[in-house]
């Protein structure tokens, strides 16, 4: 099931995504997944190696960071530097997409107002006030 929720032109975050979905994603206009998410977190999803598997057919890059709790500097600093990298829209998933957005968020900020940063989090269903202090 898809639930690609966008933040900025650029980026979208989702709950944990299926195999099917990865091309879901390509046909949407992505090109780059990060997944965020560590392996055997839970017993039904899909692993690393499988997502990225279906990335590389579907022609989709792939980049796996995972967080555990909330995202250490090196978490915040991989994500920059894939994003940095993307060669277009970038989708981020991890089981219910909190990581994700509180990743890119923390990279966001000093770069983003910290107000639009916690209305793009809104807008995706997720409250980012707390996180940003």
């Amino acid at each position: 099931m898809t639930d690609f929720r966008t933040v900025t032109e650029t980026f979208a975050v989702a709950p944990q995504i299926g195999l099917a979905d990865v091309q879901l994603a390509k046909e949407a206009g992505f090109s780059l997944l990060i997944n965020n998410r560590p392996d055997n977190e839970e017993a039904t999803q899909p692993s690393s190696a499988q997502v990225e598997a279906a990335a590389r057919l579907a022609g989709v890059d792939y980049v796996h960071i995972p967080v555990v709790g909330r995202p250490g500097a090196a978490q915040v600093e991989a994500m920059q530097a894939a994003l940095a990298g993307a060669r277009g829209k970038t989708l981020a998933f991890c089981r219910s997409g909190t990581r994700s957005i509180t990743t890119w968020a923390l990279g966001q900020a000093g770069r983003m107002d910290r107000a639009e940063i916690v209305r793009r989090g809104a807008a995706a269903g997720y409250d980012l006030a707390a996180i940003l202090g």
